[in-house]
């Protein structure tokens, strides 16, 4: 109960925590001398933003507290096995992308966690087809988008790109 009451306050003061730190640790980073932006950019502005969003949601949870200090907390209705795949889609993700590859990683990925995320009403067969063009459109404009626009060789694998 404690966590349903206090989840969010706990949630925002960690990432509070972590935005702050990156932040830090974005800093240390050694300045470019050719150019005005530097590898602290963009750390620095995900850091600023996962700060910002972590006050608005400290500032939520506590004004809703305030509001309603007896509320009752609704039954868990979680659904732990999809959040469960998507972790060990993600791991797999994380340790085939170099061995086999971005666009076959993403591909498999991509459609497997659509998959796993949609509603059970959503799991037809125009559905999925649907999905797999999502899938594939997506994956060949990031891939292009790093190739050609900012000169990124992603992890070719298997596939002689």
């Amino acid at each position: 109960m404690f966590i349903k009451k206090y989840g969010d306050i706990i949630v925002g003061i960690f990432y509070a925590v972590l935005g702050i730190a990156l932040i830090i640790a974005a800093r240390m980073l050694p300045k470019s001398q050719v150019m005005d932006i530097g590898p602290d950019f963009m750390p620095t502005v995900v850091g600023a933003l996962i700060l910002v969003l972590s006050i608005i949601l400290l500032v939520q949870a506590v004004t809703e507290l305030k509001k309603n200090p007896d509320k009752e907390i609704a039954p868990d209705t979680s659904d732990y096995k999809r959040v469960l795949l998507s972790l060990i889609l993600a791991l797999l993700y994380v340790f085939l992308l170099k061995p086999v590859g971005f666009i076959i990683c993403t591909l498999v990925y991509l459609v497997c966690q659509i998959y796993v995320l949609a509603p059970d009403s959503h799991r037809t067969k125009k559905d999925i087809i649907t999905y797999l063009i999502i899938d594939v459109v997506f994956t060949l404009i990031v891939y292009f988008l790093f190739r050609i626009g900012f000169k990124i060789v992603l992890p070719a694998g298997i596939l002689p790109l």
